[in-house]
């Protein structure tokens, strides 16, 4: 069963994929944030380069840091950011 999830996007992610913020329907089988960042990647262009396959990128579910194993539960929030850097 397809769930619904927040999508937030931050700094330079927000800055690649145009956007800060988007409702997403994803399949049954995106269940975990990995899945998810698979899912997106896969739209091609601006997506598959903002989310790459081992570019550094944090993730967080619901307001907590998230790893790409954690589960995802109909209508969590997730969002997606570059790591910070001190300075």
């Amino acid at each position: 069963m397809p769930m619904q999830l927040e999508l937030r996007y931050f700094a330079s992610v927000r800055e690649q994929v145009g956007q800060a913020a988007e409702r997403a329907e994803v399949p049954a089988d995106v269940r975990t944030v990995g899945d998810l960042r698979g899912w997106l990647r896969a739209r091609g262009g601006v997506w598959a380069e903002a989310l790459a396959e081992g570019k550094a990128l944090r993730m967080a579910v619901d307001h907590a840091v998230a790893r790409a194993d954690t589960p995802l539960a109909d209508g969590c929030e997730v969002a997606f950011f570059p790591p910070v850097t001190g300075g």
